[in-house]
């Protein structure tokens, strides 16, 4: 397989306090990887220097073999816009309707309102949302909003799409529905999907490989498979949910 992002000796701190220390971590062209950890260990550190939100103190990021980290801004720009992000909160416009919220990325792209007219109703069908252009986010449930936001991000056709929380503040049900969802992305669009979670329900349903952060570093990568059949204490007491381990309850 194609590695599709690289990423090399990743280094993080916020004062004293060390998040990331030293991270390698390949992501392949096509798969579904869950990154997975407790509260508070970098998860989110991470995606945010796969997005370009946060700059490394140390090592770098490739992404189809360019370097990302410390590139000239016109290939960090090019390198952007192969991403899509669906936020924890869904993130839409509140003061847009659902049509517009879908339409957005497409109209900074220069996307003729023909074209956009044509395509939303089908973006929305494919999250299997029929009916809603006109509707306020408000007037949604947190997983259909959530569902809005994932059509909104395919509607730029993005090769990599990065997924924070997705499960978060859902029902099960729901949560179902949008692992599915993500899996079908994979299928269909052939898109590479980065999913920061700690829903090991969800990891199981969605992950083509799962990768453990924890005290500032990789600790197990491998398929869900391989990570139930672990025998790294960190790892058994993670996914299990247990009190008693090595891993503290702040």
């Amino acid at each position: 397989m194609n590695k599709k992002i690289e990423i090399k000796g990743l280094k993080k701190s916020f004062g004293q306090k060390k998040v990331l220390d030293g991270i390698d971590l390949d992501i392949y062209q096509g798969e579904v990887l869950c990154i997975i950890g407790k509260s508070g260990s970098g998860k989110s550190v991470i995606m945010k220097h796969l997005v370009g939100l946060l700059d490394p103190d140390g090592g770098e990021i490739y992404v189809d073999g360019e370097r990302y980290t410390g590139a000239e801004p016109a290939t960090r720009d090019a390198i952007q816009k192969k991403y899509a992000i669906l936020f924890q909160g869904a993130a839409l416009f509140d003061s847009m309707n659902i049509y517009d919220n879908v339409a957005f990325g497409m109209r900074r792209k220069g996307v003729t309102e023909t074209e956009i007219a044509r395509l939303v109703p089908d973006l929305l069908a494919q999250v299997g949302l029929q009916g809603i252009e006109t509707k306020n986010p408000s007037e949604l449930s947190g997983g259909m909003q959530k569902r809005v936001g994932l059509a909104r991000s395919i509607a730029i056709k993005p090769e990599i799409m990065i997924y924070d929380e997705p499960t978060t503040g859902v029902d099960p049900i729901t949560g179902g529905a949008v692992d599915r969802l993500i899996v079908k992305m994979r299928d269909t669009l052939g898109i590479t999907s980065v999913i920061v979670t700690h829903d090991m329900k969800s990891a199981y349903r969605t992950a083509d490989r799962i990768a453990m952060l924890y005290n500032g570093k990789i600790i197990f990568t491998g398929s869900p498979d391989d990570i139930k059949k672990s025998d790294n204490e960190f790892v058994q007491q993670f996914i299990e949910g247990r009190a008693h381990g090595p891993i503290s309850i702040d």
